[in-house]
């Protein structure tokens, strides 16, 4: 008798709580839209956070709700767009493509070393040591921290130990921006043209003892922009975006190569005034 009250009492609890999660299960059941589902799988999956959501679930989540357009994923193609927008039948969309933009071009042809660093290949561990030994406090390491985070290898070190950004391949993720100690990269809109590529705050021609591309803050730019295009802000070169049109006359008195024009078909295109870089190799340790 008393193994039968206990089965009765045990039997009698479990359905009781059966009771309870069936009722609960359609008290708190989140309906979820299955487009999400099917849009997730028609994204890229790179989760790389160019959209300006965390990844392509809730950037999926976000397209099915109405509260962004297929455009504004850059790393996705055109046809992969498309498909999206009339699966669910909402307007394309248009995102400028955003990419890594390094400004430096101090490479080990050009730049100079005080020190020889030895250590842990990083260049935040290299910071750490003196600032990494390079004679341009501000220069890039060249140690490629950049090369190692990014997912997408979008980024290469070149013969002289600069990184190199495919913008093909770039996704505008924002891993090299937050690990490089020097903050020499920035996400940019691939329609900025004129570009800067030096973070040198020094003035003069002294600065070419550490860096022959350097910028000299000289101002020449500034002046051969277009008006409230360039300001010099702290020996430096600030281009205004949002202001005159880009042009390419901004370059063509620089006598270093330090702001450049980036075009689409030719690659960095520096003013006939810059000084031609002759040196292959590295430059000597400690010498100039």
């Amino acid at each position: 008798m008393t193994i039968l009250i206990a089965l009765a009492a045990l039997g009698g609890l479990t359905l009781l709580l059966a009771i309870m999660l069936i009722v609960a299960n359609k008290k708190l059941y989140v309906y979820e839209d299955p487009r999400i589902e099917v849009v997730e799988d028609m994204l890229p999956h790179a989760n790389c956070g160019a959209c300006g959501y965390p990844g392509c679930r809730p950037f999926a989540e976000a397209l099915v709700d109405g509260a962004a357009l297929p455009g504004k994923c850059t790393v996705s193609s055109d046809d992969g767009r498309a498909a999206i927008a009339q699966y669910l039948g909402v307007a394309l969309g248009a995102e400028e493509k955003q990419v890594a933009r390094l400004a430096c071009a101090g490479g080990t042809n050009v730049a100079l070393n005080r020190a020889r660093y030895q250590g842990l290949a990083s260049c935040q561990a290299a910071a750490l040591v003196s600032g990494g030994g390079k004679g341009c406090f501000w220069g890039c390491l060249g140690h490629g921290d950049c090369e190692v985070v990014c997912d997408f290898d979008a980024i290469s070190l070149n013969e002289h130990s600069l990184p190199v950004v495919d913008v093909d391949k770039c996704t505008a993720c924002g891993d090299c921006v937050e690990v490089c100690p020097k903050s020499l990269f920035s996400i940019q809109p691939i329609s900025h043209q004129l570009w800067v590529a030096c973070k040198n705050l020094e003035y003069g021609d002294d600065v070419l003892e550490d860096c022959q591309v350097g910028c000299t803050a000289c101002g020449k730019c500034a002046m051969d922009a277009g008006p409230n295009l360039i300001s010099m802000v702290r020996n430096l070169p600030v281009v205004n975006y949002t202001g005159s049109r880009q042009t390419p006359a901004a370059i063509q008195r620089c006598p270093t190569g330090a702001i450049v024009w980036l075009d689409e078909q030719f690659g960095t295109i520096k003013g006939p005034e810059s000084r031609k870089v002759i040196r292959k190799g590295d430059r000597p340790v400690g010498f100039s």
